[in-house]
């Protein structure tokens, strides 16, 4: 039995099973379905085929699979000079896993330039603080003077870290974070889609095949 309907180019998910179609089907811009719900389930089987949700207040859900993916490989990651002095001077603190709601939190209410509103909806947060209690989210958290100034969140596939979203408080914080987990037991951090930060840190353009055949090695 299929697992969604084909409508007007979209495939539309179907509430009673977790399936997706096809990645390579998704559109020019990578959208390739609309519905569904997230539950662990079909979150767990989006990363696994390279789909991510990502949708605005009162949108329905909509599943991305881009075409070519913005990523990183750890060994490759450009750290400053000025940088490297922050880190070893132990600017900040760095931590994993210790703050993952306050994490998501502050990625969904810190402001960025040219966005209104969040995508990451209370409907999001929730969904990955549960796969987060299940071991399947992390977080990396920056602390300067014992506040939290900076960090990103993300599921971990395989040896691929899927990272979802980032934020910083000041200077610096959100690339300490990139950078610490860089020096993780990872082949690969997936940024999903490519900006002009994470380019100055060296993320480069993959196509969905070579990622896919990084994604699902073990």
């Amino acid at each position: 039995m299929f697992s969604f309907l084909f409508l007007t180019m979209l495939f539309q998910l179907l509430d009673d099973h977790p399936g997706f179609p096809d990645p390579a089907l998704a559109e020019d811009d990578g959208l390739l379905a609309i519905g569904g719900d997230l539950s662990m389930e079909r979150l767990l089987i989006a990363y696994s085929n390279g789909i991510f949700p990502w949708f605005s207040e009162g949108e329905p859900i909509l599943w991305y699979s881009p075409h070519e993916r913005c990523v990183i490989y750890p060994d490759k990651i450009k750290i400053s000079k000025s940088m490297r002095k922050i880190l070893n001077h132990a600017v900040f603190i760095i931590t994993f896993n210790q703050a993952f709601a306050q994490v998501i939190q502050n990625c969904a209410t810190s402001p960025r330039k040219g966005q209104d509103g969040t995508w990451i909806t209370n409907e999001m947060q929730n969904a990955y603080i549960r796969l987060h209690n299940h071991g399947y989210a992390h977080s990396v958290e920056v602390w300067q003077d014992e506040k939290l100034v900076g960090g990103l969140y993300g599921l971990k596939i395989n040896r691929v870290f899927c990272g979802e979203s980032m934020f910083s408080h000041v200077s610096n914080a959100s690339k300490a974070a990139l950078i610490f987990l860089s020096k993780m037991n990872i082949d690969l951090i997936d940024c999903q889609l490519p900006n002009d930060h994470l380019m100055s840190l060296g993320a480069e353009m993959m196509s969905r095949e070579l990622y896919m055949e990084m994604l699902q090695s073990s």
